[in-house]
């Protein structure tokens, strides 16, 4: 019995789904949408090919940090330039941009690779309950 490799064109049409992150904590969101992207919800799933759906995360700004991580968080990054290191906490950003503080979250969670790149690029975030792909029929994910 010969071991089944899945290939880029033979992966069926990939799927819309809908998680909606009210009153959910942000890293379980994220994780369940990190591995909806990698594919690995799929019985046909191989770590080589991209066989990942399309996610979207709805009511970001609804999503919780439990413990003391809003006060305590903070999310840092480089500019490239000397002194550069900027940080924002948590509390501001999910105040003030709470879509890409879940998109940060997601992305940190994919690979580190080509395939993760791809993989983020079929993750839309909204901070409220409406969504512009109604057309693509996505699915209601349950968490």
């Amino acid at each position: 019995m010969a071991t089944y490799m899945p290939k880029a064109a033979d992966t069926e049409s990939r799927k819309w789904y809908i998680l909606d992150a009210e009153g959910q904590p942000l890293g379980r969101v994220a994780a369940k949408a990190a591995h909806i992207l990698n594919g690995k919800h799929k019985v046909t799933y191989a770590p080589h090919a991209d066989c990942g759906d399309f996610v979207i995360i709805i009511n970001s700004d609804k999503a919780v940090l439990t413990g003391k991580k809003l006060e305590q968080k903070f999310y840092r990054w480089h500019t490239g330039w000397i002194g550069g290191l900027k940080e924002i906490s948590y509390k501001d950003l999910m105040a003030k941009q709470s879509d890409r503080a879940m998109k940060i979250a997601v992305e940190g969670m994919l690979p580190n690779n080509s395939l993760g790149r791809k993989a983020a690029t079929r993750l839309r975030v909204y901070k409220g309950a409406e969504h512009k792909n109604a057309a693509q029929k996505p699915e209601k994910y349950e968490l």
